[in-house]
């Protein structure tokens, strides 16, 4: 995955990853951010939080930026508009690596938003309460100040359909998050009968809504058909999904028998696990279930359907002319698609 990753962004030409820095610092000082990628520790206090955010303990990259970059590069000029050609770098226009950007920001501002801590459940050995209370609003703050500038960003674009389309998926990220928030707060007990329908709808909101909607902005951007912005949702879409999949069976494919990684009741092997065996049975079982999910076939359905949004994702690449990018893409849904 990482190989894949940083091959591509050679392609699109600069590390995608820092986008968001240049909204706090000058572009001197943001361009000698990227050369540094190599040596995150820092004393420098934003760069080393903001390493948390480019590359975790599992090398989950983020990588929507890229693929925005990417698609629009596989899918190369328009030939229903002529007129801003020149503003192309590389195969990409310029408006949509401002879109590539904004996409990132957007991203990152919800992972901000999502490290605001619940104060009714800190204890004391949590640490001083002020603190805790200090580090919520510096959470709202920088995460409000990034949607902020992805929003200004987003409407010097001037297109409508474009602003429209990051709208709602800004939208559906609230929607979906908010659903989480309600989980996570059962304390990682399922509470209903969900099944994997609804679990596809509301990955969709959380996960996937943000890159299909903005791989289609990519398009309209260039002014390419119908079809084409179809496909490119598509490609998002069923790809972002494969990514969810496949982060959802980390804890439950790892080789080694001592991996005791954490997982949610609410990720994919668990509720088709739960579909498989029934709810009663389902239930009985909550105690053990780690293993129980292992034994059974949540785990190998969960795979082959993570497969199946990867395998659509590549038949929306189809519709795509080879290139460097294209081939691209797809090294990233056979990354996460790998399995040992």
């Amino acid at each position: 995955w990482s190989l894949f990753f940083f091959e591509a962004e050679k392609i699109v030409g600069y590390p995608t990853s820092f986008f968001f820095l240049r909204f706090f610092f000058f572009d001197e000082l943001s361009n000698i951010a990227m050369q540094v990628r190599k040596f995150f520790c820092t004393i420098f206090f934003f760069l080393d939080t903001a390493r948390g955010f480019v590359c975790d303990s599992r090398n989950n990259l983020q990588m929507r930026g890229l693929v925005v970059l990417l698609i629009s590069k596989a899918a190369g000029p328009s030939t229903a508009e002529l007129s801003f050609q020149h503003n192309m770098v590389s195969g990409i226009y310029s408006s949509q690596r401002s879109l590539a950007e904004i996409t990132e920001l957007i991203h990152t501002a919800f992972l901000v938003h999502r490290g605001i801590v619940n104060i009714d459940e800190l204890k004391s050995c949590d640490g001083p309460l002020k603190d805790m209370q200090f580090g919520n609003k510096m959470a709202v703050l920088s995460g409000d100040f990034l949607l902020a500038s992805a929003c200004t960003s987003l409407a010097q674009l001037q297109n409508t359909k474009v602003v429209e389309l990051i709208s709602s998926a800004i939208g559906d990220l609230v929607q979906g998050i908010y659903y989480e928030n309600s989980k996570s707060s059962e304390e990682n007990c399922l509470t209903d009968d969900i099944g994997v329908s609804r679990w596809k709808e509301q990955v969709f909101l959380s996960h996937s809504a943000l890159l299909a909607k903005s791989c289609q902005a990519a398009m309209e951007l260039a002014k390419h058909s119908t079809e084409i912005q179809d496909m490119a949702f598509q490609y998002g879409k069923h790809m972002s999904m494969s990514h969810k999949l496949h982060s959802d069976l980390q804890p439950f494919v790892k080789e080694s028998s001592s991996d005791t990684m954490a997982f949610s009741l609410n990720s994919a092997p668990a509720i088709l696990h739960q579909e498989f065996l029934g709810r009663e049975a389902w239930i009985k079982q909550i105690r053990e279930l780690q293993e129980a999910i292992k034994a059974g076939k949540g785990v190998t359905s969960a795979i082959d359907l993570c497969r199946c949004h990867g395998n659509r994702a590549l038949a929306a690449l189809e519709h795509f002319p080879p290139s460097e990018a294209r081939d691209a893409l797809a090294n990233i849904v056979c990354a996460v698609t790998r399995f040992p």
